[in-house]
């Protein structure tokens, strides 16, 4: 099998992965959906994927790193800057085969507790000026406290990128429903902003949502030690 064929199998995987994911949530969902069932504003565009709940649409594109060339990118940007003008839609991009592998080697040089506190104050002194920066800061400090707590727990991790790990720590009873919503709904924006897409939902409530969780969270790091 070529890199190209594997890359494009590991993107149907996805794809069908997500959309099991959005039905047991109740969404409808369109696999490349016909020009008929598609708004205006899309003519141009054929999204991988939307799914509708309500008055709820999402539209979903699933890629590979190696297939993000430069046309690619643009068509990207510019649906992405389409969708984002309609309220009640929104865009997520979801990279496969991304990071897997560099997490696996990195994972023994995790952030320790002490230096993701001392870290989540810098990042709150960027909220006003670099909204932006600073919530990548902070996505990426919560990131590295879930690893905290998966360690704790005994949860056996077998892969490390940000949408598995906190699916798989919700799924274990390790974080609650509410601490797995706020970190779904932010998720698209860290994704935004990484992929160097513009997005207008971001505010400083929500980075300030995502320090408080990441300071509540390694708190529960310490749930228990007292009374041992």
């Amino acid at each position: 099998m070529t890199t190209s064929t594997a890359n494009l199998e590991k993107e149907r995987e996805q794809l069908l992965k997500l959309a099991q994911e959005y039905r047991q949530k109740g969404y409808e969902v369109f696999f490349h959906p016909n020009p008929e069932d598609l708004p205006e504003f899309l003519n141009n565009y054929r999204p991988d994927m939307i799914v509708r709940r309500g008055e709820e649409n999402v539209v979903i594109e699933v890629k590979s790193r190696s297939s993000l060339t430069f046309p690619s990118n643009q068509y990207l940007r510019n649906l992405a800057e389409a969708v984002e003008k309609h309220p009640g839609w929104r865009f997520e991009l979801v990279i496969t085969n991304s990071e897997d592998t560099f997490y696996l080697q990195k994972a023994e040089r995790s952030l320790e507790e002490y230096e993701i506190k001392s870290q989540l104050q810098v990042a709150r002194q960027l909220i006003t000026q670099h909204p932006e920066l600073a919530l990548l800061s902070s996505w990426s400090l919560v990131e590295a406290t879930l690893r905290l707590i998966a360690q704790k727990e005994e949860v056996n991790l077998q892969e490390f990128h940000p949408r598995y790990l906190v699916k798989q720590l919700a799924a274990e009873g390790v974080i609650s429903k509410s601490e797995y919503q706020l970190l779904m709904d932010i998720l698209p924006l860290r994704n935004a902003i990484v992929h160097g897409f513009k997005t207008t939902e971001l505010n400083q409530n929500t980075v300030h949502e995502l320090i408080d969780l990441t300071e509540q969270l390694l708190r529960t790091l310490h749930t228990g030690d007292e009374a041992s």
